[in-house]
């Protein structure tokens, strides 16, 4: 299972049968769209537009696409009133392992979207704060809930990258976030069986 991160909270999850782009607004923030016809699409948030793929999914529900489970988990939006639900967190699972993207949420979670999501290996969280979604704070406050293996932070301050709302630098998050990166990479390649008593951040460059 391999790892690539293009921008914003934009991500490719490739593994041996199957490949899944997860959040691909980059037009929107002055990137080019990394969507291929032949890939699994998964939109976490309302504002990322449909691609002509293999397969789209942009709510909750349990689907099983080539060798990958994936799972939709309703969520409050990080912008959403209390009591309503406009996002999805989506989980992966293949090859024994789980990769679990949490999208713009507000950063609380209740004991049964906790269970839905189960063991996580690997953790996707933004962190840019300024309004749009997490900061540093509130993603601790989830990695402590979820106790992943690994960390990978997103949609935080680039200059390549135009937001709607100017993000925070990833160094601001982390200090918030009370980690430091175990190693930043171009691409993450997760293997089953490396788990660690010490959760893990790595920082993913943009390709």
């Amino acid at each position: 299972m391999e790892l690539t991160y293009y921008g914003g909270n934009c991500l490719r999850l490739t593994t041996k049968k199957a490949s899944i782009v997860i959040d691909d607004n980059l037009p929107a923030l002055g990137l080019k769209s990394v969507t291929k016809p032949s890939d699994i699409c998964l939109r976490s948030f309302a504002a990322v537009p449909e691609h002509q793929a293999s397969f789209s999914a942009n709510m909750p529900g349990e689907y099983e696409v080539s060798d990958v489970a994936i799972h939709g988990v309703g969520a409050r939006a990080h912008m959403d009133e209390e009591g309503k639900m406009s996002a999805t967190i989506f989980t992966v699972e293949s090859a024994d392992l789980k990769v679990v993207f949490l999208g713009h949420i507000y950063p609380e979670l209740s004991d049964e979207q906790l269970e839905a999501i189960g063991m996580v290996d690997i953790l996707v969280v933004p962190v840019g704060n300024s309004g749009y979604t997490m900061d540093g704070i509130g993603a601790l406050k989830l990695i402590k809930a979820i106790e992943p293996t690994v960390v990978i932070p997103t949609h935080f301050a680039d200059k390549a990258v135009k937001y709607e709302v100017p993000q925070i630098e990833l160094a601001e998050a982390l200090k918030n976030m009370a980690m430091e990166p175990t190693e930043t990479i171009d691409k993450y390649k997760a293997k089953p069986g490396e788990a660690t008593d010490v959760t893990q951040l790595v920082v993913l460059e943009r390709q």
